[in-house]
């Protein structure tokens, strides 16, 4: 009965269905198959989402305004607005602003992480905390 039911898997009987979930093997597949949780965690509405990040310069807190287009679970556009409070952090948030859309658009949203942008290194930190926020929108939306 095993050996002709390994041939019609897609119609176990629910004694072959609880054999398939007790295999380690089969469990995985069966796993793969049926929990999405992973998915749903990680499914992101599109649209368009904004946040503000802020971080720490030498010369004291700084922020700067990030907007995402999301298009499944991708990022198909950003902007960066800088805020800066002087003219070093001024040209540094330029700098940023002009060069982050080559590191992330066409990322998803999960694997979009910067750390240093056209030689800026610390607006990374007020644009990672930025898309955090917009991480957390987009999955409740």
């Amino acid at each position: 009965m095993a050996g002709s039911s390994s041939s019609e898997e897609p119609e176990p009987t629910p004694a072959e269905a609880s054999e398939m979930q007790e295999s380690p093997d089969q469990e995985a597949t069966t796993d793969d198959a049926v929990g999405t949780d992973e998915t749903v965690d990680a499914s992101y509405a599109d649209g368009g989402y904004e946040a503000t990040g802020g971080y720490q310069s030498p010369n004291g807190p700084e922020t700067i305004a990030v907007s995402v287009t999301v298009t499944d679970g991708v990022i198909s556009a950003v902007e960066v607005t800088p805020q800066p409070t002087n003219d070093t952090t001024e040209r540094y948030q330029g700098m940023f602003a002009g060069g982050i859309a080559d590191e992330v658009v066409g990322k998803s949203l999960d694997e979009a992480d910067v750390s240093r942008v056209a030689g800026s290194s610390l607006t990374s930190g007020g644009f990672q905390s930025a898309l955090e926020s917009i991480r957390q929108d987009a999955k409740a939306s």
